[in-house]
């Protein structure tokens, strides 16, 4: 296991919303396909309806790689690389020029319109997380969003690993403990070998919960395509 990444002064937020990313998740890129992922629609739904119950100031939206940047109003993603031209701003209207966010972020941003959320946001990668909240004075939800191992099964993108559901199972009951210490020393090295993309995502919302008193609720664990997609909210005393 590596070490917890090192603590940094920062506003804690208030709820923290877990959610997967795959496009299939878009009730138009999936077409007919879309009663497959309704349950899963749902999960997103309720853990992100809990976080914004709590009426933030702004809203974190943590994902993709580190080093992705910073994203805001003006800044937008499509879908069009997976057969639907469909636009998701980031926030408010996408401007010319305005940059273009990674899947997680996109998928992050079609969450929050589908959950109603018109307040502020921001978008980040996970080594920038501990500094957004360091700047941020009012009450923060995070949106997390990243996948789990994509190893689960022969037909999926990394083939079958016998060591993949052991591994999403642990982020699972961490992700149902509210446990942010688990998640704060995710094994880096492991979650690349078994394709984990939200493993960076998860272990700096670990690390920047950590000593705080976490009640969590895992909505779903599931792995329909091979890959895993975890859904949970945490709510932060």
């Amino acid at each position: 296991m590596s070490s917890v990444p090192a603590a940094r002064s920062h506003a804690a937020p208030q709820a923290v919303a877990f959610c997967p990313c795959p496009p299939l998740l878009v009730p138009a890129v999936a077409g007919r396909a879309a009663a497959d992922t309704a349950v899963l629609r749902a999960a997103c739904a309720a853990a992100v309806d809990t976080a914004l119950a709590t009426r933030p100031e702004v809203v974190v939206v943590v994902g993709g790689e580190d080093g992705c940047g910073r994203f805001g109003a003006g800044d937008g993603g499509d879908l069009r690389g997976y057969g639907v031209d469909l636009d998701v701003p980031f926030a408010g209207r996408a401007r010319p020029g305005g940059r273009r966010t990674p899947l997680a972020h996109t998928i992050g941003a079609w969450l929050l319109h589908e959950a109603g959320y018109a307040g502020h946001r921001l978008g980040v990668g996970p080594a920038d997380l501990a500094d957004v909240l360091g700047d941020l004075p009012g009450p923060v939800a995070v949106l997390a969003v990243g996948d789990g191992s994509a190893r689960r099964s022969l037909k999926a993108p990394g083939h079958l690993d016998p060591t993949a559901q052991p591994f999403d199972d642990a982020v699972a009951a961490a992700l149902a403990a509210g446990d942010p210490d688990t998640l704060a020393v995710l094994d880096p090295a492991e979650g690349a070998r078994l394709l984990a993309a939200g493993v960076p995502t998860w272990r700096a919302v670990g690390a920047a919960l950590a000593g705080r008193e976490v009640s969590g609720r895992l909505h779903a664990h599931e792995a329909p395509f091979g890959v895993a997609y975890l859904v949970a909210d945490w709510s932060v005393r």
